[in-house]
C-alpha cells in the first residue's frame, strides 16, 4: 500500500516555531513600559502596557516571572499590569508584591481581597503599610500576615483594627507581646488584654499603661458636693464618679459587714479558706462590684490579686495571708518563696497606690457594665448605636463573653 506524501511531510517537517519573535517582543515591550517619563510619552507605555498585558495573558509562568521581576524597582509601568502580576501565582507575585512602590493603597487592597493568604503575607512585608491596608489584613484574619503586620515599625494601624486584633488576640494570645509595644495601644485595649495575656506582657501592661487619674480627680473635684447634694440620685453619674474619686474602699459595706475591716475578713479567710461568701465579702469591703471581686479571686496569673492589696491599701503581709487563703503556696521551702508569689509580690511593691487604684476601679467600672445593660436597650436604635462605642461593654463581653441577664 502506497504511503501519502502529505503524511509523510507531517512527520518528518517540524513546524516552525514561533516563540524566539514572541519572546524578544515581550522583552521589548517590558523596556518601553518601564522606561523612565523622560524618555516616553505616557501615551506610549500605556498603548504599550496594553499590548503587554494581552500577551501576558498566554504567556509562560516563567515569561510573567520575568517581566514581574524585571518590573520591580519601576514605579511607572501601567499597575494594570502591575496588578494583573501581583496576582499571579505568588512565586511570580512576590518580589513585586513585596517591593514595588507603585501600588496604591486601592490596589494592594483589591489584591488582598481576591488572592491567596501567600499573597497577604508578601504584602505585609512591604516597607510601608497604610491603615486601609492594616484594616484588610486584620479583616482577612490570616495570622502570619498579621504578626509580620504588627512586626513592621512602618504599619499604621486604626483603632478600628486594633479594636479586632484585640479580639482576635483572645483566641490567639501571643499577639499581646506584639500589640503592648505598639503606639496606638491605648490603656483600654491593654487593660482588656491584661487577662489572657502572659506574665511578662501583665507586667508591662500594669507598667506602662496605669495611670494616676491625677488631673481627673483635680478637674472633676468639685462634682463630688454637688452629686451628694443631689443623694447621688443620677445613676450615670454616681457610677462615672465612682471611678474617679480617691476612696478605694466601701464605707456604706463596712457598716453592713459582719467583718470589722478588709484586713479581718482576709484573716478570716485565710484560716477558713475563701469561699463564695467570703470572696463577695471582700469584693464588696473594697468597693468592687462581685463579678469584679470573682474575676480577680480567681485570677490564675495572680498579678491581679497584687493589683487588687496594693489599691485597697492592704499592708505587704495580707498579700501574703490572702494568697495563702486562695490555697496558692508562698514558699516552696523554708524561707524560699514560691516563684508565682515572687511575682506578684515584685507587682505590688512596683506599683504605686493611685496607679493600682485605676486599674482596679477600671476594670470595677468595666467589668460589671454588661450587667447593667437590659436587652431592651439594645433593641432601641440610638442606644444601640452608643453600645456599638461602648469600650466597657466590649471590655465585658470579651472577658465574660455574651451575659445571661438573669444572672444580674
Amino acid at each position: 500500500m502506497a504511503t501519502d506524501p502529505a503524511l509523510i511531510l507531517t512527520e518528518t517537517v517540524p513546524e516552525p516555531t514561533t516563540r524566539r519573535a514572541r519572546m524578544t517582543l515581550l522583552r521589548r515591550l517590558i523596556d518601553v513600559v518601564a522606561m523612565p517619563s523622560s524618555r516616553i510619552p505616557p501615551q506610549d507605555r500605556s498603548m504599550a502596557g496594553d499590548i503587554l498585558l494581552e500577551m501576558l495573558f498566554d504567556a509562560e509562568e516563567s515569561e510573567r516571572a520575568f517581566c514581574a521581576k524585571r518590573l520591580v524597582p519601576t514605579q511607572e509601568a501601567p499597575r494594570r499590569v502591575l496588578r494583573y502580576l501581583a496576582m499571579c501565582d505568588i512565586e511570580v507575585a512576590r518580589e513585586l508584591l513585596q517591593s514595588n512602590e507603585s501600588f496604591d493603597d486601592s490596589d494592594i487592597n483589591f489584591i488582598l481581597r481576591h488572592s491567596s493568604p501567600s499573597h497577604a503575607e508578601a504584602i505585609a512585608k512591604r516597607k510601608t503599610l497604610g491603615p486601609s491596608i492594616c484594616d484588610t489584613l486584620v479583616e482577612l484574619r490570616h495570622l502570619p500576615a498579621i504578626e509580620d503586620m504588627l512586626k513592621s515599625r512602618r504599619s499604621f494601624v486604626s483603632e478600628t483594627a486594633m479594636d479586632d486584633l484585640m479580639e482576635f488576640s483572645r483566641a490567639h494570645p501571643h499577639l499581646c507581646a506584639l500589640m503592648i509595644d505598639r503606639d496606638e495601644m491605648t490603656p483600654n485595649h491593654a487593660m482588656t488584654m491584661f487577662w489572657w495575656s502572659g506574665e511578662d506582657e501583665r507586667r508591662k501592661i500594669l507598667m506602662k499603661f496605669a495611670a494616676d487619674r491625677s488631673e481627673l480627680i483635680d478637674i472633676c473635684g468639685d462634682i463630688f458636693a454637688m452629686a451628694s447634694a443631689e443623694g447621688w440620685a443620677d445613676p450615670v453619674t454616681r457610677k462615672t464618679l465612682q471611678l474617679i474619686e480617691r476612696r478605694q474602699r466601701s464605707r456604706a459595706a463596712i457598716e453592713r459587714s459582719p467583718y470589722e475591716s478588709l484586713e479581718e475578713a482576709i484573716e478570716v479567710a485565710e484560716k477558713q479558706g475563701l469561699t463564695r461568701d467570703t470572696a463577695q465579702e471582700v469584693g464588696h469591703l473594697a468597693g468592687i462590684k462581685p463579678v469584679t471581686a470573682a474575676k480577680i479571686l480567681t485570677d490564675p496569673g495572680g498579678e491581679a490579686i497584687a493589683v487588687f492589696c496594693k489599691a485597697t491599701g492592704l499592708k505587704r503581709h495580707f498579700l501574703m495571708r490572702l494568697w495563702a487563703a486562695m490555697r496558692r503556696p508562698t514558699e516552696i521551702g523554708p524561707g524560699v518563696l514560691h516563684p508565682q508569689y515572687e511575682r506578684i509580690r515584685e507587682i505590688y511593691e512596683m506599683m504605686s497606690v493611685a496607679k493600682a487604684q485605676t486599674v482596679l476601679r477600671y476594670w470595677n467600672w468595666s467589668l460589671s457594665s454588661s450587667f447593667s445593660v437590659r436587652p431592651a436597650d439594645l433593641e432601641d436604635e440610638d442606644a444601640g448605636k452608643s453600645y456599638q462605642f461602648s469600650t466597657s461593654l466590649r471590655t465585658a463581653r470579651l472577658v465574660f463573653g455574651a451575659q445571661n441577664k438573669d444572672k444580674s
